[in-house]
């Protein structure tokens, strides 16, 4: 079985993804050592039910933004050393990133480096944070990556926010339907 890796994003999909999801969307920070994103979304969910969501990556997570192209294959272990892993065909798998910090129904913090980042020489920390809001909650997820990058940061960070973009809103509509 040929497996396919995740595709990067061409001006048109990024501009599609950016009229959909670009009031949630910021890039915090873009220098030649790194980035910083941040996305935010609020949903008509209590904060307990927002987070046992995002615990569930498979749900939520776009099949076009893994390895295996099959989000099915997304596991999530929400503990202190824990693993946001991938299964792939044939036996192999993909530690996307590893569990650091653990707030039931509040944060949870992830290192590594996601999708692409990883054949390069990078390293980030993934947060997501609940709180409880208005009618529901607020989910807040900020991705910043630090290392190094040939060609710098400038447009790989826009990749990303708009990756994440696409994830958190995927995330708030499974919470809403």
């Amino acid at each position: 079985m040929k497996m396919q890796l995740p595709t990067t994003l061409t001006a048109g999909a990024l501009l599609s993804l950016g009229a959909v999801y670009a009031a949630h969307a910021e890039i915090v920070s873009a220098t030649p050592q790194g980035f910083e994103v941040h996305e935010t979304v609020h949903v008509a969910s209590a904060p307990d039910k927002a987070y046992a969501a995002l615990l569930t990556p498979a749900r939520w997570w776009s099949s076009d933004h893994t390895f295996s192209q099959d989000a099915k294959n997304l596991t999530l272990d929400a503990r202190a050393g824990g693993c946001w892993c991938e299964t792939l065909p044939d036996g192999g798998s993909v530690q996307h990133l590893s569990v650091l910090w653990v707030a039931p129904g509040k944060v949870l913090r992830l290192r590594g480096a996601l999708g692409p980042l990883q054949g390069m020489a990078v390293d980030g920390v993934l947060t997501w944070s609940v709180k409880a809001a208005a009618s529901g909650s607020d989910i807040a997820v900020s991705y910043a990556v630090g290392g190094y990058s040939a060609q710098g940061f400038d447009m790989i960070s826009k990749g990303v926010d708009q990756v994440l973009a696409e994830q958190i809103g995927r995330l708030k509509k499974l919470l809403e339907s």
